[in-house]
């Protein structure tokens, strides 16, 4: 009774001086934390100045619940100060696993005038030399698109060499029906002298009609092989070839088509059977732009050079 009265006392000397109560310890004997009088605990029946020490001890021994060790709380853990072994420096491998942001480096300042100057300095690609190639079909389209009329000195000529190269043609065929039709006519006369009796010959009969059609015939096939299809495919007779000139189409200025050629011929040699074709080839001298002829008129062509 006395003991437990001196600590009673004790207690409250020590919260009056302003020291805090010293709780019993986590996992002690039963006795000590029922608080049973009789029992103290020796923190408690300790002076305020042992106090100190007293606690120190029971926090140095761990403390046990049902005999088995229990790890001091985290308030206790806190105030525990870390032993010199426990604070290790940081190892470099996890410094260099997490390096720290570097501040990236300015770009180098290039004046503008050398920016400028910069891409007038890069080299340009050298390309092989090629000879120049002039596209054929581009020269004939400009070629055709600048064709002017003929002068009529030669277109003359022209004509005059056609006219003799066909003249030949013609003659060659039609020799043979020519002397038979004069032959025949010539044998009419002579026996209509011989009967002593005006009498009214015809030079053109049933015999000479046949004669004269087949050299008809000769002349304009001949005409059309020869004026009609070359002018068709190449615009150019064998005069116009030599002359240096051909027939052109007004709207294309190409060479006619075969029926527009072929009627082109027609026109010009009719014409030359009813003489009326010296005055189709005079009207090239009057007419404007394009020095045409009938026959030109007649197939839409000109003459050109």
């Amino acid at each position: 009774g006395a003991v437990g009265a001196s600590a009673a006392a004790a207690a409250p000397a020590g919260t009056a001086q302003g020291t805090a109560p010293v709780w019993p310890a986590a996992g002690g004997s039963a006795d000590e934390r029922s608080g049973v009088p009789g029992r103290p605990s020796p923190s408690a029946g300790a002076p305020a100045g042992a106090g100190g020490a007293a606690a120190g001890t029971a926090s140095a021994s761990p403390a046990r619940l049902g005999g088995m060790p229990v790890s001091p709380s985290w308030a206790q853990q806190a105030a525990q100060p870390l032993p010199p072994q426990a604070v290790q420096p940081a190892q470099p491998e996890a410094r260099a696993a997490h390096p720290a942001p570097q501040a990236p480096h300015p770009a180098p300042q290039v004046p503008q005038s050398a920016q400028q100057a910069a891409p007038a300095a890069r080299p340009e690609p050298v390309l092989p030399w090629k000879p120049p190639v002039e596209d054929p079909f581009a020269a004939l389209a400009q070629a055709q698109a600048s064709a002017r009329p003929a002068g009529l000195g030669r277109r003359l000529v022209a004509r005059l060499v056609d006219t003799v190269v066909l003249g030949a043609m013609v003659g060659a065929v039609s020799y043979p029906f020519v002397t038979g039709a004069v032959e025949h006519i010539d044998g009419k006369i002579e026996a209509a002298k011989q009967s002593g009796v005006t009498v009214q010959v015809w030079l053109v009969d049933s015999t000479t009609s046949v004669q004269f059609g087949i050299v008809l015939a000769a002349l304009l096939v001949l005409g059309a092989l020869y004026e009609a299809l070359p002018t068709s495919r190449w615009g150019r007779t064998l005069g116009k070839k030599l002359c240096g000139i051909e027939v052109r189409d007004i709207e294309g200025h190409e060479p006619p088509a075969f029926g527009a050629a072929l009627r082109r011929w027609l026109v010009y040699s009719v014409l030359g059977l009813l003489v009326l074709g010296v005055l189709n080839v005079l009207w090239c001298l009057f007419d404007r732009p394009w020095r045409q002829c009938w026959h030109d008129k007649a197939a839409r062509t000109f003459v050109a050079r």
